[in-house]
C-alpha cells in the first residue's frame, strides 16, 4: 500500500500542468522527423500558440507528414518565443499572425488548431469549418450551453474532421479501464465520484490595472468578452478563474475527468443538478471562480458527483485527481497514474465475512502517450476523411461542456436545478438567463 501511495503521489506531481503525455521536448523534433513527399504533407496552422495550443502542435509534429505553415497570437512575444522553441527544432520559421480570421484565408492551411482561452473556441471553430479546415480543437468545446449547440450544429453539417482535445479517450490504460466498466463485473454502479484538488495551485494575488504589454493586441484577445481594462491576472494562463473567459476548475479538469464518468455510464445529460461551493480557501484573491465545489448531478439510476478543491492535493483514495465507479460489486478507481479495483465483501447476514464478491485488480500503471495517440487519431481521420474512427469527435466535447457548464450554472444559482434536454432549457428563468454568453465588441454570436 504504500509502495502503491507513493506511486499515485509521483503520478500527481508529475500531471500537475500539462501532464506527463504532453512532454516532448521540440528540440528533438529533428531526431524524430522524416523526409516525405511534398504531395503527402499535412499544413498546419495554429491558433492560441500557449499552453496546449503549442503541446498540441509539438505532438502533430512528431508525424513527419505535418508541417506547420502558421503561427497566430495575440501576443508577439509568445510568436516569437515558439517561433524559437521550433528552429531548435529543426522547423523553419512559420508564418505569423494577429487575427486568427487572417489565418483562415491562408490556402496553404489544412489543418486548424485552436488553443486559445475558452470564450473563443465558438467563433474560431464555426469560421475555421466555413473556411474549409479540419479543426483540433482544445477542450471544453465552448464557455457557455449556447455556443456548445451552434459547435454542434455547424460541425454535423460539415464533412470537416474535428477532433476535441479531451485527448485520455486515447490513453490506453484509460481506455483499458472503461472496457472493465463495461464488463459488468462491478455490477450495478450507483454512485460515480469524479475529483480534482490541486494542491499547486496557489491563491492569486489582488493586482491593478495595467497598461497593455507591448506587442500584445488586447482587444483581439477580448474578443467577445465584455471590454475591461488590462490586467495581468486576466490574461494567459490565469484566465481559467474568471468567467468572462472559462468556468474554473469545473470546465479545466472537470471536463477531461467528468467525460471519461459519462463513457463509464454511457451517459450524456442528467435530469437534476446541484451545487454548492464557493471562495473558501482564499475568499479575498482576484479569481472569481470557486475554488472549493460539490456538484451532484441525478441521472436516473445513478447520482454523478464533481468536487474540486485548490490548495490541498487530499483526495479521495489518496489520489489528487481521479474517476471512482462504485458498484455493488466493487469499486474501480481511476487517474492518470492507472486503475485498480477493490472489491467489496459479500456479508449475507451482517456476521460473516465470505470474501469479496470480484477479485481485486492491482494497480495498472499508465504509460503517458495519451494525447501522442490522441493527434495520431485526428491525422489518420483527415487522411481516410473517416470520421468515424475519431475518439473525441465532436458529439464527446459537447456532452462533457453542456455537463460542466450545467454545473457552473447550478453553482451561480444555489438552486437545484432540473434540465430539458430535449427542449435545452431548465425549470428556472434566472438559470436559462445563464445559457447563452453576450457578445461584445462588434462580434456577433455564431449563425
Amino acid at each position: 500500500m504504500g509502495s502503491r501511495r507513493q506511486f499515485v503521489k509521483r503520478s500527481g506531481l508529475c500531471v500537475a500542468g500539462l501532464g506527463a503525455s504532453m512532454v516532448f521536448p521540440t528540440e528533438l523534433l529533428a531526431s524524430v522527423r522524416k523526409n516525405i513527399s511534398p504531395n503527402d504533407k499535412i499544413q498546419v496552422g495554429l491558433i492560441g500558440c500557449n499552453g496546449m495550443g503549442f503541446s498540441n502542435l509539438s505532438s502533430m509534429l512528431q508525424n513527419s507528414e505535418v508541417d506547420v505553415v502558421a503561427l497566430c497570437d495575440v501576443d508577439e512575444n509568445v510568436l516569437r518565443e515558439k517561433t524559437a522553441e521550433l528552429e531548435k527544432g529543426g522547423v523553419e520559421k512559420p508564418k505569423w499572425y494577429k487575427d486568427y480570421r487572417q489565418l483562415l484565408e491562408d490556402k496553404d492551411i489544412d489543418i486548424v488548431i485552436i488553443g486559445t482561452p475558452d470564450h473563443w473556441h465558438c467563433l474560431q471553430l464555426t469560421d475555421a469549418i466555413d473556411a474549409g479546415k479540419d479543426v483540433y480543437c482544445e477542450k471544453p468545446i465552448a464557455n457557455c450551453i449556447a455556443e456548445s449547440d451552434a459547435m454542434l450544429a455547424k460541425v454535423n453539417a460539415s464533412d470537416r474532421m474535428v477532433q476535441i482535445g479531451q485527448w485520455q479517450r486515447s490513453e490506453p490504460h484509460f481506455v483499458d479501464a472503461i472496457n472493465y466498466v463495461h464488463s459488468g463485473k462491478l455490477g450495478q454502479i450507483r454512485l460515480v465520484k469524479a475529483w480534482a484538488y490541486q494542491g499547486w495551485m496557489q491563491s492569486i494575488p489582488v493586482l491593478p490595472n495595467s497598461p497593455v504589454p507591448k506587442g500584445v493586441d488586447y482587444d483581439m484577445w477580448l474578443g467577445p468578452a465584455q471590454k475591461r481594462p488590462f490586467n495581468k491576472n486576466r490574461f494567459h494562463f490565469n484566465f481559467r478563474w474568471y468567467w468572462d473567459y472559462a468556468g474554473g476548475l469545473m470546465t479545466d479538469w472537470g471536463v477531461h475527468l467528468i467525460d471519461y464518468a459519462l463513457y463509464g455510464m454511457k451517459a450524456a445529460t442528467p435530469k437534476s443538478i446541484m451545487a454548492m461551493g464557493g471562495k473558501f480557501a482564499y475568499p479575498d484573491d482576484a479569481a472569481e471562480t470557486p475554488d472549493t465545489l460539490q456538484t451532484v448531478y441525478d441521472f436516473g439510476d445513478f447520482s454523478l458527483l464533481w468536487e474540486h478543491a485548490t490548495g490541498i492535493d487530499g483526495g479521495n483514495y489518496g489520489r489528487n485527481h481521479g474517476i471512482a465507479f462504485i458498484g455493488n460489486n466493487g469499486t474501480l478507481v481511476l487517474d492518470r497514474g492507472g486503475w485498480e479495483v477493490i472489491p467489496e465483501h459479500d456479508r449475507p447476514h451482517w456476521s460473516q465475512d465470505l470474501g469479496p464478491k470480484i477479485d481485486a485488480v492491482p494497480l495498472q500503471e499508465g504509460i503517458g502517450q495519451g494525447l501522442g495517440l490522441h493527434t495520431k487519431n485526428f491525422l489518420e481521420a483527415v487522411k481516410t476523411r473517416d470520421r468515424s474512427i475519431l475518439k473525441a469527435p465532436i458529439k464527446v466535447g459537447y456532452d462533457t461542456a453542456v455537463v460542466s457548464h450545467l454545473g457552473n450554472i447550478a453553482f451561480k444559482t444555489g438552486e437545484r436545478l432540473f434540465w430539458d434536454a430535449e427542449n435545452k432549457n431548465f425549470n428556472n428563468a434566472k438559470a436559462d438567463a445563464l445559457l447563452m454568453n453576450e457578445y461584445h465588441n462588434g462580434w456577433e454570436f455564431p449563425k
